[in-house]
């Protein structure tokens, strides 16, 4: 059943068990997980069918610390949630990604990717993946990984039919939550927005947040604050730890023989380190996306290193009248530090027109993530040239140790942690199972409860995460 208002949806006289806030993948996983399973779910989508500035509006924000996109435009905010503007790329979390780093603080999972391992074929068939291949170590160093391109899901499309079917699952459109209510113990009620006013109080045995990796935290914050503890009762960690992927460009490549890569249908391969080199190094997990360029820029390339890097230029001008296909463009993106200090806070002067404080984060990358990005270059570098399978320039920005560039793509739109998982009260929000620390009732999903962020696109892990929640939750119902 899908509702266009929340006064549509009281009229029906539903009595859910089990109330899910937002719309995107791990809404809409969970609630389908539920409703399969005969529980019967409301799923409250703050806004329409469509996107509109109107209901967009309500994720204007402010960034303290580095650059970074507008906090209304790396978000969305409708059916479907930000699966709306999702690419596609798809790659689950590597298992050494859950193990904590001892050379980085706060890192490291209360489960292991073996714990999300069983959910992944309903995660290829819900994302439309074919099965993932095998990392192909090139060194002992670096390995060739695969990240694969997907349909790019939109869930709100994908599932309308099934929603609009279903008996156990009401999606109630332009109906958002301002808060929650809670005991210290177990949440009470949700407070309800629509149609520019307060709508009462949706009561349920069980609620789930999936509003984003930004906006889980706002709304507990909030709903923390106006209810004087009791849906936090350990809120050292609220907000804290948020993290991003880092995305710049950082250098070029000429190959010698392009073939001996696998690449994808753009002509594009990915590759990371082993943990052994982050160990060594004392460095985070990265990927390195190597983009082909057409063949005269082969020769254009080579042209512009003859007096910055003659025996980079001297070797592929060697190349270029044997094997050599092509140079290429390096593109990074990398794991960020888990840091107390990169975190979401509620603004003290700005308000939504609900009355609920807007979002100020305050994100800065550290010298560690700087270090990452140029280490992890100079380590796929070394790796091509031991190889003798090419050779990469890092580009001058990363070497001479200038600011990071302001006209490149920022970071990935990948908003992770601020409600992180984990067993540390004072460092940790939600449990193993995704259940907020002392809380009876109240359930996170989302990449909000990330507690490292690997280097992949983090929708694969989001969904896995999701299935494995909503697993838990009909368990733990139907006893």
């Amino acid at each position: 059943m899908i509702f266009d208002s929340y006064e549509v949806f009281q009229a029906a006289s539903l009595t859910p068990k089990v109330v899910v806030i937002g719309s995107g993948p791990a809404g809409i996983t969970i609630a389908r997980k539920l409703g399969n399973a005969g529980i019967s779910v409301a799923v409250l989508e703050a806004g329409g069918r469509e996107y509109s500035d109107e209901s967009q509006d309500f994720y204007r924000g402010a960034t303290v610390g580095d650059p970074y996109f507008d906090l209304d435009i790396t978000r969305l905010r409708y059916m479907g949630g930000s699966s709306n503007h999702w690419a596609g790329w798809c790659r689950v979390l590597d298992a050494h990604d859950f193990k904590p780093k001892a050379w980085v603080p706060d890192t490291g999972w209360p489960i292991e990717r073996a714990d999300i391992e069983p959910f992944l074929p309903e995660v290829h068939d819900i994302l439309e993946l074919p099965e993932f291949r095998v990392d192909v170590p090139i060194s002992d160093d670096m390995r060739w990984v695969q990240l694969i391109k997907s349909n790019a899901v939109r869930f709100g499309e994908k599932y309308a039919d099934e929603l609009t079917g279903s008996r156990n699952i009401a999606l109630v459109l332009n109906t958002s939550v301002t808060s929650l209510d809670g005991d210290g113990s177990k949440i009470t009620g949700a407070h309800i927005w629509s149609k520019g006013r307060q709508a009462g109080l949706l009561k349920a045995d069980y609620f789930v947040v999936c509003t984003g990796g930004l906006e889980n935290s706002r709304l507990l914050l909030w709903s923390n604050e106006v209810s004087n503890g009791g849906v936090v009762p350990h809120a050292e960690a609220l907000g804290k730890y948020w993290m991003e992927h880092p995305t710049f460009e950082g250098g070029n490549a000429i190959l010698a023989d392009y073939d001996e890569f696998e690449v994808d249908a753009a002509n594009e391969a990915f590759f990371s380190p082993s943990p052994a080199a982050m160990e060594r190094l004392r460095i985070m997990n990265f990927g390195i996306r190597l983009i082909e360029t057409p063949y005269p820029g082969a020769k254009r390339l080579i042209a512009d290193l003859a007096c910055t890097a003659p025996d980079f230029a001297e070797w592929a001008a060697v190349k270029l009248g044997q094997h050599l296909r092509c140079a290429a463009q390096l593109y990074v993106a990398w794991e960020q530090a888990p840091r107390a200090d990169n975190h979401i806070e509620l603004s003290a002067t700005e308000k939504d027109h609900a009355g609920v404080p807007r979002i100020e984060l305050h994100w800065k990358k550290s010298e560690l993530e700087r270090r990452t990005i140029l280490e992890g270059l100079r380590l796929f570098g070394q790796t091509m040239a031991e190889k003798n399978l090419g050779r990469v320039r890092i580009d001058d920005w990363l070497t001479s140790g200038e600011d990071y560039p302001t006209n490149q793509e920022l970071a990935g739109h990948h908003h992770m942690g601020g409600t992180r998982m984990g067993i540390d009260l004072a460092k940790s929000v939600v449990d193993a199972d995704c259940k907020v620390h002392a809380m009876a009732n109240l359930y996170v999903g989302g990449s909000s409860v990330f507690c490292t962020s690997g280097e992949c696109n983090p929708t694969t892990t989001i969904t896995a995460l999701a299935c494995r929640l909503g697993d838990h939750l009909t368990r733990k119902i139907a006893v």
